[in-house]
């Protein structure tokens, strides 16, 4: 019988592909000079990629071309003038390891089938419990759904109508990554401790529970609350400070309610960056708390964990080693590509293979040429499992963790430059001074300046950020995310990670921001 595929021409294609990705994705796509974003309006685009598919195969000049089309339309993240998301920039070694990944294909959920990765995985889970501060303890990387070369921009912006019980921070970035999958993986872990036997008899044996977040929290625990029949009432969301974070004491108060009206605290999710406001809850004060309750307490550190690899800022975590479980994303902060999600537990008495195990025999027996511990997917919620760790690993061995430690302190040190520049220059406002590296502020066009007490003030300037975001990238030269928040208007969210920044870079961008706004007139 003769080859469906033909192997010299394969590799060909293979090799031509890759000439592509690196000339205008990796080197374009971090070039200064080149567009962050070619923009095309949806309808144009459709057409302009030919996205029917054919019933024969078309030839490799039409592929490569499709390549280059895909490519050159997409957005690039790796770009120094980036700044729209929680993540930014390239790191090569990594990409390196995602290419690798990609080619051996392979699934993450035994050692017969992925053995140097069922041993690389147990290293770095175990490298990053020691910087949370415990010597012992789980783990896993968890799943989600990431391209890293197709990544496109959309206009709107995720909201909660945001009545009591819903956290009203939101970002539609975990649609595309791990880390609300591990803050649901929490939420099953802290049931089972409390209920085992819900996994075989069901909701009915377990009463009421209740999940407290704050009104920062991600959305994600929402989402999770229903994914696991607690029901979105449950998820109670506890007040902040005027700086976004978790008062202790109201969620002694929210803890008391909840047991008054007969239902029991399952879990207290504590943020460490926030999605907006790049908020830190005080977690030893919020720990104490859990400890008098009896409730578990869940760090959402996908994005603020990055923080504890500097000896100048993993203050801001404080308290964290006291926590039961924590999520942590080091495609973020540290930059290891998407998608990079770890789901870490102090505990070691193996609740994640207790909670989901369901002991498939076709997969994983008991009696192969190796302990079965080695077998780690039937820990997770699903099967076939991504190898998430290689791009992490290579890129630590690369630069080594001084080599972190100096990406999370640039980071700060960029975040410093820009808040002094923008206090030299009319026009800018922030919202708070940032706590971590999400500078949030307004620009105030010269039109508007002065007229803070006028009627209309707040909703003119609320104009101000989708018309200044639409015309930056229609012209390509930038990308930088805005929203609503609470009570305040449009304002900007300037997210800055990306170790291809330079202060002429920042220097651009509020020269930029000017350029773009300086027209603006109200209606």
């Amino acid at each position: 019988m003769a080859r469906l595929q033909d192997a010299a021409e394969g590799e060909h294609f293979v090799e031509a592909a890759f000439h592509i990705i690196m000339k205008e994705a990796v080197r374009r796509g971090t070039d200064v000079n080149e567009k962050v974003c070619q923009w095309v309006a949806p309808e144009e685009l459709e057409s302009l990629l030919e996205l029917e598919l054919p019933d024969t195969g078309e030839s490799e000049v039409r592929l490569l071309q499709h390549c280059r089309q895909v490519i050159r339309y997409s957005v690039n993240t790796a770009h120094p003038r980036f700044f729209n998301q929680l993540f930014a920039g390239l790191d090569y070694h990594a990409l390196v390891g995602r290419f690798i990944t990609e080619t051996l294909n392979t699934s993450q959920y035994t050692y017969e089938i992925s053995p140097v990765f069922v041993l690389m995985e147990d290293v770095v889970l175990k490298k990053l419990r020691e910087l949370i501060g415990w010597m012992t303890g789980d783990g896993i990387f968890c799943p989600g759904k990431s391209c890293p070369w197709m990544i496109s921009w959309g206009g709107g912006a995720w909201s909660w109508a945001a009545p009591r019980h819903k956290p009203t921070s939101c970002c539609y970035l975990s649609h595309f990554t791990g880390g609300s999958m591990s803050n649901m993986f929490a939420i099953n872990l802290a049931r089972h401790r409390l209920y085992p036997h819900v996994k075989q008899r069901g909701l009915w044996v377990v009463p009421r529970l209740v999940i407290f977040t704050s009104e920062e929290g991600h959305y994600s625990l929402t989402k999770g609350a229903a994914f696991l029949g607690l029901g979105t009432d449950n998820v109670w969301t506890v007040k902040t400070d005027g700086r976004g974070r978790m008062l202790a004491a109201e969620l002694d108060e929210q803890i008391q309610a909840a047991k008054s009206e007969g239902a029991v605290p399952l879990m207290v999710s504590a943020t460490a960056g926030t999605t907006i406001l790049g908020a830190f809850d005080p977690l030893a004060e919020i720990a104490d708390v859990c400890q008098q309750h009896g409730v578990w307490l869940h760090v959402d550190a996908a994005w603020g964990g990055g923080a504890l690899l500097s000896k100048r800022h993993r203050h801001l975590l404080a308290g964290i080693e006291r926590a039961d479980s924590v999520t942590w994303n080091p495609h973020k902060m540290l930059m290891a590509g998407l998608q990079c999600s770890a789901f870490l537990l102090k505990d070691q008495t193996d609740l994640l293979g207790s909670a989901h195990a369901a002991g498939a025999r076709y997969l994983f027996q008991t009696d192969r040429c190796y302990q079965p511990r080695y077998d780690t997917g039937d820990r997770s919620v699903q099967c076939g499992r991504r190898v998430d760790c290689l791009k992490l690993w290579l890129m630590w061995k690369a630069i080594g963790t001084r080599g972190l430690r100096d990406r999370v302190n640039r980071a700060f040190a960029c975040t410093r430059y820009l808040v002094a520049e923008m206090h030299k220059r009319d026009g800018f406002r922030l919202l708070m001074e940032p706590q971590f590296v999400n500078v949030c502020f307004w620009y105030i066009p010269p039109c508007l300046r002065g007229g803070e007490e006028t009627p209309d003030f707040w909703q003119q300037l609320g104009r101000v950020a989708p018309l200044v975001k639409q015309r930056m990238v229609v012209k390509g030269s930038m990308m930088v995310g805005y929203q609503p928040h609470g009570k305040h208007v449009n304002f900007f969210r300037q997210i800055l990670i990306s170790p291809q920044v330079t202060r002429e870079d920042l220097d651009f961008f509020l020269d930029e921001i000017e350029r773009l706004g300086s027209d603006f007139q109200p209606m």
